[in-house]
């Protein structure tokens, strides 16, 4: 079986967290506990650009609060 993070042709999430953080998620597979949806299905490649635009800062955002 191939890795569902990988298949070029399937129709993904972009997910992120309460820290900020980002994940790139199969359809089909029930968003987790903890993680919302920030970018609706679509191709692979359009829901990495979108994490890559928006998770610039890889820090958690409670190191980057405790930081300030």
């Amino acid at each position: 079986m191939a890795n569902p993070f990988e298949e070029t042709e399937a129709e993904y999430l972009a997910l992120v967290n309460e820290e900020g953080q980002y994940s790139l998620w199969p359809t089909f597979v029930k968003v987790p506990d903890g993680w919302s949806i920030a970018l609706e299905k679509n191709d692979r490649a359009t829901c990495l650009e979108y994490i890559n635009e928006h998770w610039t800062d890889m820090r958690p955002k409670s190191l980057v609060d405790a930081m300030r």
